[in-house]
């Protein structure tokens, strides 16, 4: 049987989260397109969103793996 990969799926999220969070594509979602929305919030918030699901059905996953 082989062991759980627990820890490298965790750092593998972690590299995930930090790509997703670096300025080259924070920056374009700061830009306006039609002139006086910017798409940032939504950006940083969905990126989060993912991230904290991720996470979770990683570490809620049960011991049967």
């Amino acid at each position: 049987m082989r062991p759980p990969r627990r820890v490298e799926r965790l750092v593998a999220l972690i590299m995930l989260a930090a790509l997703l969070f670096t300025p080259p594509l924070i920056l374009p979602a700061d830009r306006s397109i039609d002139g006086g929305f910017s798409w940032l919030a939504a950006y940083l918030y969905l990126a989060w969103a993912l991230v904290i699901g991720l996470a979770a059905w990683l570490l809620e996953g049960g011991q049967d793996e």
